[in-house]
């Protein structure tokens, strides 16, 4: 891609006051912006100043469509190391992989998702990201979320528009979910609490894995069953398993898997 090289980006830093500059504002959460599949540059500049405004600075684009950011640039005011230093990836697990929590914008109802205004994300995200990384998932301007990207994400959130001009772009909306997030980080902090570690998006991916296996060791799935993983992970990823929790489930997993017998292959002859 044109326009500058790509580094790999960091979780949110404080901002230096301009009145100052000195004063630091204080810390930001580990939020993360995802976008996938972008392909307008104007849009990605406009981000990247909105998100400088609040004071994120981690994000990462997933199969970026875009060849020239010249025209990011000239929108990115006083943002334009945002666009040297994003992070880009080919898929949005890899993005998301060390995320304890993970939203997607979207208008579409999900049973077993909870649909969120950008206020209860950004109120969330915060208390959230305590336990670790939380991000924040934006579809591409065209089509938005495919199914896959929507069901990689624990809740689902979208802006409550006027039904006479419903969509709203990439940038604004990305304004307004770091708005939202940044006014929630200014509030107080909530009270300490003693809950655990939550599982990262990874663990929980492993854990997948190891009932994949032993579902399929144990004749289960006898075909790749992809919506029956879906609807046993479900409650699972709801239940909000603590990064121990989800690392003694695969363990259990992989321990009863490997007493099963080796099922025979059925294409082989008896």
């Amino acid at each position: 891609m044109q326009g500058g090289a790509f580094r790999k980006s960091t979780s949110a830093t404080p901002l230096t006051s301009r009145s100052s500059g000195k004063v630091r504002a204080p810390t930001m959460p580990p939020l993360r912006f995802v976008l996938l599949r972008p392909r307008n540059a104007e849009n990605l500049g406009a981000a990247a100043r909105a998100m400088k405004n609040f004071g994120w600075r981690d994000w990462v684009w997933v199969q970026p469509e875009v060849g020239d950011l010249g025209p990011a640039r000239r929108l990115a005011v006083h943002a334009g190391e945002l666009l040297d230093d994003v992070r880009i990836v080919q898929g949005l697990e890899e993005a998301v992989a060390d995320c304890v929590w993970v939203v997607g914008t979207s208008s579409r109802r999900v049973e077993g998702k909870r649909r969120l205004t950008p206020r209860q994300v950004g109120s969330e995200a915060v208390t959230r990201a305590i336990g670790g990384p939380v991000a924040i998932v934006f579809g591409d301007e065209r089509s938005g979320m495919t199914n896959e990207d929507v069901w990689r994400c624990h809740d689902l959130s979208s802006v409550p528009t006027s039904p006479e001009q419903p969509s709203i772009n990439l940038a604004q909306s990305v304004l307004l979910y770091g708005y939202e997030a940044r006014m929630a980080a200014q509030a107080p902090p909530p009270e300490p609490s003693a809950r655990p570690v939550p599982a990262t998006v990874e663990a929980l991916g492993a854990l997948e894995g190891a009932l994949h296996q032993l579902l399929r060791t144990g004749g289960f799935l006898v075909h790749e069953g992809r919506h029956a993983m879906r609807d046993l992970m479900a409650p699972l990823k709801r239940a909000g398993l603590s990064r121990n929790e989800a690392g003694l489930w695969t363990a259990a997993l992989h321990r009863v898997r490997r007493h099963l017998p080796v099922p025979a292959d059925p294409s082989e002859p008896e």
